[in-house]
């Protein structure tokens, strides 16, 4: 096998990001880790955080934040400086060779302003590119770590980071996509968690108002990257030592319908 196959791409994000002694503990997970790895993370708590002390009003709409001009550079200072440094000196001290980027950085991928749905001003997706210099950090030993900032001709651009960790995942033909959490999957309605989804199953369930917001998005990324690769993908809990490791911990999502069920049990509302 040479070094770029079997590609693990890892989302990191939630409470996970603000917590030193989990991070340290998740960072030594993935130094440790048989394989190579891709980092991509978000950081919703910080950005809420220098928003708020920047006097800018953080709202949603359907999950995705709603991003004005005059809110980028505090993302950006956010994402791309205060947690992906935090990110990148904790894997080094764990023992990981990390390198820190944004998406756009080194022509890795190509972003565009997301229209859809109306409103979200500076929200980005990524809309092409091929990873090669993720690729090529990855084949000298490194681990890249992402941070969820894209940008176009006029300026950066706050990419979703389930979206974009499952666009990594595509460009380069990664063997699992794992979206480390606060919650251990989506849960059923008597607290546990559902084993496997499928794209007809989430939609139907963020149809019914049962699956929303963050959590919508996470799920929907997920089938779209497990479409795209043919490789099933798992959320997971960030909390649970051996999620990165062990296939069958969280919700397996599966493109397909009916590809091992989940049955007719509904689960409960759950909130990314």
């Amino acid at each position: 096998m040479n070094a770029t196959e079997g590609i693990t791409v890892v989302k990191l994000g939630g409470a996970l990001l603000d917590d030193a002694a989990a991070l340290a503990m998740i960072a030594r997970t993935i130094a440790a880790f048989e394989g190579p790895v891709i980092v991509v993370h978000g950081g919703g708590a910080e950005v809420d955080r220098r928003l708020a002390a920047a006097g800018i009003v953080s709202e949603k709409i359907e999950g995705v934040r709603v991003t004005p001009s005059e809110a980028m550079a505090e993302v950006v200072a956010a994402l791309a400086g205060v947690v992906n440094h935090a990110l990148v000196a904790a894997l080094q001290s764990a023992g990981a060779n990390a390198v820190g980027l944004t998406l756009t950085d080194g022509g890795a991928c190509v972003c565009a302003r997301k229209t859809m749905p109306a409103g979200l001003g500076r929200v980005g997706e990524v809309v092409g590119g091929e990873g090669a210099l993720w690729l090529g950090l990855v084949r000298d030993g490194f681990v890249p770590v992402l941070s969820s900032i894209g940008a176009e001709a006029d300026g950066a651009l706050n990419v979703n980071a389930d979206e974009a960790a499952a666009w990594v995942a595509k460009a380069v033909a990664a063997a699992s996509l794992v979206l480390l959490t606060d919650v251990e999957g989506v849960r059923g309605a008597d607290g546990s968690t559902i084993g496997v989804l499928d794209l007809a199953e989430i939609e139907r369930l963020i149809a019914d108002g049962v699956i929303v917001g963050g959590m919508a998005v996470k799920c929907r990324s997920a089938a779209s990257a497990a479409a795209a690769s043919g490789v099933p993908v798992r959320i997971a809990s960030w909390r649970d030592a051996g999620a990165l490791s062990d296939g069958s911990r969280g919700t397996v999502v599966h493109a397909l319908h009916g590809v091992g069920g989940v049955g007719r049990r509904r689960p409960g509302m759950v909130v990314g």
